[in-house]
């Protein structure tokens, strides 16, 4: 046989072999449409149309008709001149938006990374601690969610006449002060601006640990994802703990960190105690609010997608992925 005929008996035994691989990436394509088809039918029929009214609205003023009903007349950019020139509070809320989500976000992600940590470590009931601290998550939904978010506990403990704690002295309802903090920092060079920002970390523990269970998982995940080998080769070398967590732990860990980010600040933006998304559901309520609550809510809508890019954008110059053999 010659070496022409045994090249073409190859070509075409390997081609069999290509239409099984490709058959099989197809079968996996399909699979995957079939499982995302139902969100695609919802968002097509129910969210698409809502989206597009949401926005065809903020271009127009709405006028009740006596007997019922409703005309619109084309006013185009005056919605939005009006919420950010004309109303007071808009402006000012959506600023201090900005500062919630500058506290949130760092405590958030601290405070579940170092709950990951721990959580990871070899101990008895480890299991236990994992779903204890997850608990929260799940009783922060629904009717839970509906208390806490007029803060009926908190105003109770406001009217009250606090609890007495032997000393002649009504317990505040605050669980540290800035006064504590600055004699605890009294012999280090720290500014003002930091203590006042841990004071109010430990503050609102009960709420950062609410908002912290799903971070944590994902951490708990990326953590496990990293080979014990890696660890015993450091250990091997003479490396502490600190140079393993932060040259090989932290490093292995930041897309976790990246994805975190990310979902943090989505929900810190769209959680029913964000002040932005109460100013504009209480212009909804009303006169003329749908029209112009339209506008702010794409305003809103355009500055979280903006802030996304810029966090994704600088996470994403310092992430690692670890490359796999394939």
């Amino acid at each position: 046989m010659t070496n022409e005929a045994k090249l073409q008996n190859t070509v075409s035994a390997a081609k069999p072999q290509k239409r099984k691989i490709a058959s099989l990436d197809k079968r996996k394509a399909r699979a995957g449409w079939i499982f995302v088809l139902p969100f695609l039918i919802g968002f097509l029929i129910v969210y698409l149309p809502i989206i597009f009214n949401s926005l065809k609205m903020s271009f127009y003023n709405l006028q009740i008709v006596t007997g019922g009903g409703f005309t619109l007349e084309w006013v185009g950019l005056e919605n939005y001149e009006y919420a950010l020139l004309k109303d007071p509070s808009f402006v000012q809320t959506l600023i201090t938006g900005m500062k919630e989500l500058a506290f949130d976000v760092p405590a958030i992600l601290l405070f579940s990374l170092f709950m990951a940590v721990l959580l990871n470590q070899k101990m008895a009931g480890r299991a236990a601690f994992r779903a204890i601290f997850f608990i929260p998550v799940i009783l922060s939904t629904g009717i839970m969610e509906s208390v806490e978010g007029q803060n009926i506990l908190g105003s109770y403990m406001e009217e009250a006449s606090g609890i007495d704690d032997g000393s002649g002295q009504s317990a505040a309802s605050e669980i540290v002060s800035v006064m504590d903090i600055e004699r605890l920092f009294a012999s280090m060079k720290i500014g003002t601006e930091l203590v006042e920002y841990v004071v109010q970390m430990i503050n609102n523990i009960y709420d950062i640990v609410n908002r912290s269970g799903v971070q944590m998982l994902i951490f708990l995940a990326g953590l496990q994802s990293i080979s014990p080998a890696i660890y015993e080769a450091c250990r091997i070398d003479g490396a502490t703990a600190w140079e393993t967590f932060w040259k090989i732990t932290f490093p292995m860990i930041s897309p976790m960190i990246l994805v975190n980010a990310i979902y943090t600040i989505i929900d810190s933006f769209t959680t029913d105690s964000n002040s932005v998304m109460r100013y504009i559901n209480s212009v909804y309520q009303s006169t003329d609010g749908q029209v112009r609550s339209s506008a702010m809510a794409w305003m809103y809508f355009l500055l979280v997608m903006l802030i996304l890019a810029i966090v994704a954008g600088i996470f994403s110059a310092y992430v690692f992925y670890q490359k796999r053999d394939s």
